[in-house]
């Protein structure tokens, strides 16, 4: 019998994968434009196989494709048609299944699902409060996350999501699919709250009401943060957690550029710290990549 993700959850915790942009950017890709790393689906599709298996080779267990930024919207603003748009998206899960069937160990594949303020491509997603209807919300999340489904990820990854209204429109989309489990973190702007500036506890009081929201959690928030937010949230569920900090930088929207002083690995004493508060899947965001991701497996796996 194959195992499902929600068992090999439970069997945690686990490493999962590491910055996408940032490995990129490293390498020589120029992101500067609102698509981001999903450019490099049509532009450069072969980079972006490389970094997830760089990621797998380093230790990760999941692998979160390239359609963060990825929609219709935003490849048909480029000129783009319809049917591109979607194809891409696809390859985005194409690159990384390619990437996991040969890996020696099981590697799971999620398809990344990036909040509506990344399409629009000046830091939103690090704000919130969109000022968009529930209904737009939804019909937007519908129509990308239908196309990620046809191209069949082992889960959703629903990420970098900072308002609860968003989530609410998530969950009424993710009950569409119960057969594909999904986990939903937030971004935060300090220890208690999502960067809209709602109380962090209440999103396991929404996906109470969506059984294939398997775990809940943050990322691409800065790691001094995680901990009292891990705590916040297992409070008021017993779900899994899973957490992938960025470096500590801070995004610069204008600009779009990283500033600051940040972290390149993932202090031990932090892990652990991680794990007893709750943590099953820990990885990395923003600027922390295979190094970080390869030291965190040693630690994850003396944990285990």
């Amino acid at each position: 019998m194959t195992q499902s993700f929600a068992s090999w959850l439970a069997e945690g915790p686990w490493p999962i994968d590491g910055g996408l942009s940032g490995e990129l950017e490293k390498r020589g890709h120029d992101l500067a434009d609102k698509l981001w790393s999903a450019r490099l689906l049509r532009d450069a599709p072969d980079a972006i196989a490389q970094v997830h298996q760089d990621y797998v080779d380093a230790g990760g267990r999941v692998i979160i494709t390239a359609s963060y930024q990825a929609s219709r919207q935003g490849f048909m603003a480029t000129g783009m048609s319809q049917d591109q748009a979607d194809d891409l998206m696809r390859l985005s899960i194409t690159l990384a299944n390619e990437v996991a069937k040969i890996a020696s160990e099981k590697v799971w594949v999620a398809a990344s699902v990036g909040p509506y303020g990344a399409v629009l491509g000046g830091g939103q997603e690090y704000v919130g409060n969109y000022g968009v209807a529930h209904a737009d919300l939804v019909a937007f999340h519908r129509e990308r996350i239908a196309v990620l489904a046809s191209a069949n990820p082992d889960l959703f990854a629903c990420e970098t999501i900072p308002d609860l209204d968003e989530v609410r429109a998530l969950l009424e989309v993710l009950a569409d699919y119960p057969e594909i489990p999904a986990w939903i973190t937030m971004s935060a702007q300090d220890g208690a709250s999502t960067c809209a500036g709602q109380g962090i506890g209440h999103l396991a009081e929404l996906v109470a009401m969506c059984a294939s929201v398997v775990a809940i959690g943050i990322n691409c928030t800065k790691p001094e943060f995680v901990t009292p937010l891990l705590k916040k949230l297992s409070s008021k569920t017993a779900l899994p957690l899973v957490v992938y900090p960025n470096a500590g930088r801070v995004w610069d929207g204008e600009n779009m550029c990283w500033i600051g002083q940040g972290h390149d690995t993932l202090p031990t004493p932090i892990i652990t710290e991680w794990v007893k508060a709750g943590a099953a899947l820990i990885g990395g965001c923003c600027g922390l990549g295979p190094d970080a991701i390869r030291q965190l497996d040693q630690d994850l796996a003396a944990l285990r």
